[in-house]
């Protein structure tokens, strides 16, 4: 028996915020869109950059911590297989989406949060004592 693999790892920013919606049956499921970039440079040593997009689709209880945790412009790490989807409209046009579907998620680079202010910045030395108490 041959086994196959579908796996895909994606390392990249968010490009707006997850919105989450709930089936029929009232299973949670959230989309959002990752960005990923690559640069390199031709012979001529012009520079390029090229940006993909990524629609990433999260269920169950990941897609419930991803529209919690995850804003537009965070770096993700996103982990999952592909999926074509394939439908047609009212009008008979044919579709097709390829999306991520997600089994892994992991936030990358700063844990900033807006409504703190960061580890001794602008603080008083006593403030720093009394936020962290170790």
């Amino acid at each position: 028996m041959s086994r196959g693999l579908n796996k895909v790892m994606i390392i990249g920013h968010l490009g707006r915020d997850p919105e989450m919606r709930y089936t029929p049956s009232g299973r949670p499921v959230t989309t959002f869109t990752v960005a990923t970039s690559r640069t390199w440079n031709t012979t001529d040593g012009e520079r390029h950059t090229e940006t993909e997009w990524f629609n990433i689709v999260a269920w169950g209880n990941l897609a419930e911590i991803c529209k919690q945790y995850l804003t537009k412009g965070q770096q993700v790490y996103v982990e999952g297989r592909l999926q074509t989807r394939r439908w047609e409209d009212a009008e008979n046009v044919k579709h097709t989406s390829v999306e991520i579907v997600a089994n892994e998620m992991m936030i990358l680079g700063d844990r900033r949060d807006s409504n703190h202010p960061q580890t001794g910045e602008n603080l008083e030395p006593d403030e720093i004592q009394d936020e962290f108490p170790f």
